[in-house]
C-alpha cells in the first residue's frame, strides 16, 4: 500500500487558503510543532504498525490542533489537512459541516480523547471506487 503523506508546504497552503477565506492571523508560530504533528502519522505507520487511512487522517486532524503550531486557525487547518490525507489517499469524508464543527471544537477543548477522534474519522470515512 503506497500512501501519499502531507507535506509542510502543503499543510501551509491549507493554512493559508483558511485564513484567506475565513480570516484570522496568518504565519506559522512555531516550526517545530508543525513538523512534529506531520510526522506523527507516519510514526504511527511505519513504528506502531497502524495502516488505517482514517485513523492516520484522524492524527493529522488532532496534532495539528493540539500542537497549535500557527498563529490562528488551527483548527480548521488540521480538519481540512486530516480530510485532504484521506482524499489523496482514495477516501472521502462524509460528516456535515455542524458535525464538524462540534468534533472539532470538543476536541479543542480537550473533552473527547484521540482515541474518540479517531472513532469518528473511522464513521465518517468512505472509500472511494476507483
Amino acid at each position: 500500500m503506497s500512501i501519499h503523506w502531507l507535506s509542510m508546504r502543503l499543510v501551509i497552503a491549507i493554512h493559508q487558503e483558511q485564513i484567506s477565506e475565513h480570516g484570522g492571523a496568518d504565519g506559522l508560530r512555531d516550526k517545530g510543532l508543525l513538523e512534529s504533528a506531520l510526522i506523527r502519522p507516519q510514526n504511527q505507520y511505519y513504528y506502531h504498525k497502524i495502516t488505517n487511512i482514517s485513523s492516520l487522517a484522524s492524527t493529522y486532524t488532532f496534532s495539528i490542533v493540539k500542537n497549535h503550531p500557527f498563529i490562528d486557525g488551527n483548527k480548521r487547518t488540521g480538519f481540512i489537512s486530516g480530510v485532504t490525507f484521506l482524499i489523496l489517499n482514495g477516501s472521502h469524508f462524509t460528516a456535515s459541516e455542524v458535525e464538524v464543527v462540534h468534533i472539532i471544537q470538543t476536541l479543542a477543548s480537550g473533552r473527547i480523547t484521540e482515541e474518540e477522534l479517531q472513532q469518528w474519522f473511522v464513521k465518517k470515512n468512505k472509500q472511494m471506487n476507483n
